[in-house]
């Protein structure tokens, strides 16, 4: 994605790798940066696009052959989040109960949560990375883009999304495939993180890498830009890259840095959960509401078994997801930025940063509180409200109605 002043920044990366195998089938890049992680919870009947990576060998679980392998992702529309139900959980009148300040409390409660972000927009869809870089932005701005509706791209965003499909195109190419059920569009997700992973081990490079990992009680889901092996034999850690084009030439802002880094570090917390076996799978079919045992679709049961994970079900799918983690070293602690101007897609610069926990507990832990609804949105910080000069919620947000408008 752009990062450009209007809404909070985004992602993606370079060198392209060679491969001996002959047929390589064609993929079509998404529209939208968001696609992938819209994609997962859209309903039954889309146009899936799947990605075709190059042609490696792959370790299946055991008493599995090793087979030469392909891969494949997603291409999908944006879809509106599904309407939840208020709830009408009887509670006893409170001049029966005679007063009972525990049933108040927990009316209360039940009224908060289902009046909540989450509940209203993220109920049985879980929250995107996206979700929480926008939300450390400026949440009015988050609440704004819910309940109205996100703003339309402009020409610097189209050019970042671009620039990104072009980085994509660089290590992959795709075809499309349909997904006749909601298991399906899972099934791809789970087979371009599996088929990318591969990717990483044999070639070293892997790109627009599609996650779904349960953190802090909740589900959560991204797409990592870039990940690359470390050449040398003793560094066996992968670093995480995320590029973000520029509209002009310089370096962003510190706010805009500190977005970006915020965003790296929910993908480092997300992949090192995975690749511990963090992955409840009887969670993930309930909250998702998903046949673990359905029949995935004949054109999905073929792209496994030539690519090396024969599978019938998302339940066995998600066996191989599992394993693939397993395999898998958690990431670097160095974590990298890149940031490239978009007319001639030069390099301005790279911030190389720390990953830093106790940080990260803290933005999430106040990010949850936002989306949970224990507290009201807050505005951007004082000396940070440059922000509303570029915000499409400017005449209407409480913050600036002292404020003259911006020119």
């Amino acid at each position: 994605m752009t990062e450009s002043p209007t809404d909070s920044p985004s992602t993606q990366d370079t060198t392209t790798r060679t491969c001996s195998t002959p047929d390589i089938p064609i993929e079509i890049i998404p529209d939208e940066e968001m696609a992938l992680i819209e994609a997962a919870f859209a309903s039954a009947t889309r146009t899936i696009s799947s990605l075709t990576r190059f042609q490696r060998n792959i370790t299946a679980p055991p008493n599995d052959h090793i087979r030469s392998i392909k891969s494949i992702t997603l291409l999908s529309k944006k879809r509106i989040s599904r309407c939840s139900r208020t709830g009408s959980d009887s509670v006893a009148d409170i001049e029966d109960s005679g007063g009972d300040d525990g049933l108040t409390q927990k009316k209360k409660k039940q009224n908060r949560v289902h009046g909540s972000l989450l509940h209203k927009f993220r109920r049985k869809r879980g929250l995107s990375v996206t979700d929480i870089t926008a939300g450390e932005w400026c949440e009015k701005q988050m609440e704004f883009t819910l309940n109205l509706g996100r703003a339309k791209s402009n020409k610097a965003m189209e050019a970042g999304i671009a620039r990104h499909a072009a980085l994509e195109e660089e290590v992959v190419k795709k075809v499309k495939i349909h997904a006749a059920s909601v298991e399906d569009t899972w099934a791809v997700k789970f087979m371009n993180f599996i088929l990318g992973a591969n990717q990483l081990l044999f070639d070293g490079l892997t790109r627009e890498l599609p996650l779904v990992s349960f953190e802090e009680g909740l589900w959560m889901v991204g797409v990592i830009d870039e990940i690359r092996m470390p050449v040398t034999e003793t560094e066996r850690y992968p670093t995480l890259v995320d590029t973000k084009t520029r509209a002009r030439a310089k370096l962003p802002t510190e706010a805009q840095q500190r977005n970006g880094r915020l965003q790296l570090m929910c993908y480092k917390r997300l992949w090192d959960n995975l690749v511990a076996d963090k992955f409840p799978s009887g969670q993930f079919f309930d909250f998702f509401a998903l046949n673990p045992h359905v029949i995935l679709s004949d054109e999905i049961r073929e792209h496994t078994a030539k690519s090396g994970f024969p599978a019938d079900t998302l339940n066995d799918l998600v066996a191989y997801y599992r394993n693939t983690c397993c395999m898998l070293p958690p990431a670097q602690d160095q974590l990298l930025l890149r940031y490239e101007y978009q007319e001639d897609q030069s390099l301005i610069g790279e911030d190389q940063f720390a990953y830093d926990a106790d940080w990260l507990n803290n933005q999430l832990k106040s990010c949850l509180e936002f989306w949970r609804g224990e507290r009201e949105p807050s505005y951007a910080a004082e000396e940070e409200r440059w922000k509303c000069n570029f915000c499409s919620f400017y005449s209407q947000c409480p913050a600036n109605s002292k404020l003259d408008p911006p020119s």
